[in-house]
């Protein structure tokens, strides 16, 4: 079966990095993966050492698996309306992408 990712692009409101990181890790990755086909969620910070392809600091993958990418956005449509925000994300700036497996996972 085809897996899915949504990577979500995202930074803190200047001066509010912690507060938007507790919110972020304690609360709002649990409530995505109340979504039907949301599995697994992990966030990276964008590294300084290589040119970035994205003004955003944070970086949230959301895996699906195991139903249509269109049938999980709408299921993530439906309950984000339920979801506990915060003013510290910068929501106005943020993106998202979805993305298909086009390969097998290759391990070392």
């Amino acid at each position: 079966m085809t897996k899915h990712v949504l990577l979500v692009f995202t930074s803190p409101v200047e001066g509010m990095e912690d507060e938007y990181n507790a919110w972020y890790n304690d609360v709002h990755l649990g409530e995505v993966l109340t979504a039907d086909g949301f599995v697994r969620a992990q966030r990276f910070k964008a590294s300084e050492m290589l040119p970035s392809v994205t003004e955003h600091e944070y970086i949230a993958i959301y895996e699906i698996e195991d139903l249509d990418p269109s049938e999980a956005m709408k299921s993530l449509n439906g309950t984000a309306g339920s979801f506990t925000m915060t003013d510290a994300i910068e929501l106005k700036q943020s993106k998202m992408m979805l993305a298909s497996q086009v390969s097998d996972l290759v391990e070392a």
